[in-house]
């Protein structure tokens, strides 16, 4: 194995973005950016043997600081929802950007980590991104450091490391944002695709896509992919929940908990045979079917659009702060952030 490191343009402070190209025995290639520390391709075989591009993105390191539909990037220091744009920690209210309606959404649509140029660092497999932010940026208390360490491994296993440190109490929830299409980037819809979630529950949201508190059974409702099924098979279903978001765009609960490392979903594409197996060691994951992707050029000229890749964010639940009862993301002083997820090619 190596990595391959490459100009990927300019900030607009004319710094240099970083392009890092991972690469195995197996011909499965990966790369990723500095910028956003945004996972930019995964080239990987088809039932033939063929190389494709999986997930959406851009040609440019600076597309990344445009890109509203938040292709590739890890987002920090906490992704999804706050319902309110606010949360009550250790008796002190804290005041987040007002950014989807009335609450927050992924931090900081221009300040978060998704916007910021990482340090990088590599060896033989893996590409390292790490920054510092400090106290009080966009809200959050606490003077941060947090890394993610991308890794190929030779079994088509590309993993994600997350790592992170407070001096203070404060959240930290931190996602991969990468739209999925295993037919390639630039073969339209996904809603063929087959998929598989190991979870029996989910957390249902309000219209604006915030959590009411409730963890309810999938059983019987278009949540339920504990079967594999077509995405598009329901995705249009006469149920609330779906109407509210347009399609998925839920958090669900996976099963068995417990921390450890854990498969939670399968992504199968009809035509090219390609599969996708994820596994986290996180609580839940964030089911986007991408319905909102909006009209734009990508790789190598592609248009892309609604429906063409899907998401399976990893995390802790969205508002976890705000309810009693879910998964806890407050972090800081003796308690380290550190989780992982893992998405293997076959």
């Amino acid at each position: 194995m190596a990595v391959a490191v490459d100009a990927f343009g300019t900030d607009l402070e004319g710094k240099e973005i970083g392009l890092y190209t991972i690469s195995n025995r197996k011909g499965m290639k990966v790369s990723v950016t500095n910028m956003g520390a945004a996972l930019v391709r995964v080239m990987v075989p088809d039932k033939n043997g063929v190389l494709a591009d999986v997930v959406l993105g851009f040609d440019n390191g600076r597309d990344y600081l445009e890109n509203g539909s938040f292709f590739g990037v890890v987002i920090g220091p906490n992704a999804n929802r706050i319902g309110g744009a606010a949360f009550l920690l250790d008796g002190i209210t804290y005041h987040l950007d007002v950014n989807d309606g009335g609450n927050n959404l992924h931090s900081h649509k221009e300040k978060g980590w998704h916007k910021r140029l990482w340090d990088a660092s590599w060896n033989d497999n893996s590409v390292t991104f790490s920054l510092e932010d400090m106290d009080g940026n966009m809200g959050f208390p606490g003077n941060k450091k947090v890394s993610v360490t991308y890794s190929l491994e030779e079994d088509n296993a590309l993993k994600l490391h997350y790592h992170g440190t407070s001096d203070r109490r404060t959240l930290l929830n931190l996602t991969n944002h990468s739209y999925f299409n295993l037919e390639g980037h630039n073969s339209g819809s996904m809603e063929e695709h087959e998929l598989w979630i190991g979870a029996s529950h989910y957390t249902p949201a309000d219209a604006g896509s915030i959590p009411t508190g409730s963890v309810e059974r999938v059983e019987g409702t278009p949540m339920d992919f504990t079967t594999p099924k077509k995405v598009g098979s329901e995705i249009g279903a006469d149920f609330d929940q779906i109407r509210y978001a347009g399609g998925y765009d839920h958090n669900w609960v996976i099963d068995g908990w417990d921390g450890t490392l854990r498969h939670f979903a399968t992504l199968k594409a009809p035509v090219s045979g390609r599969v996708m197996k994820v596994y986290t060691t996180l609580p839940g994951v964030q089911f986007y079917a991408g319905n909102y992707i909006t009209c734009q050029k990508g790789k190598n000229g592609a248009d892309y659009g609604p429906r063409m890749g899907l998401c399976l964010e990893t995390q802790y639940f969205p508002d976890s702060v705000n309810h009693q009862g879910f998964s806890d993301c407050v972090f800081g002083g003796d308690r380290e952030y550190d989780s992982v997820t893992v998405y293997q090619f076959e």
